[in-house]
């Protein structure tokens, strides 16, 4: 539909209406318009929590307070 077939519409038939009448008529359009939004290819909201026990295998056997230590005494030598 082109926009003079637009206009003659809304001139024709919904200027005509009441200012109620086409305030409802605004609330139905942008709920209508609302709706591709919210069925859109958006991705899910995520949760950090979704992380928790990943990539545990790697820290199996590690000492955490053996860890830490040889982390601190490589920083005391750098230079």
């Amino acid at each position: 539909m082109n926009t003079i077939h637009l206009e003659e519409l809304y001139n024709r038939h919904i200027k005509p209406l009441s200012l109620v009448a086409r305030m409802r008529l605004v609330k139905l359009i942008m709920q209508d318009l609302a709706q591709p939004m919210k069925n859109s290819a958006e991705p899910p909201k995520r949760s950090i929590m979704e992380l928790h026990g990943l990539g545990a295998e790697v820290w199996e056997g590690v000492a955490a307070q053996d860890y830490v230590k040889q982390l601190r005494d490589e920083w005391e030598s750098r230079p």
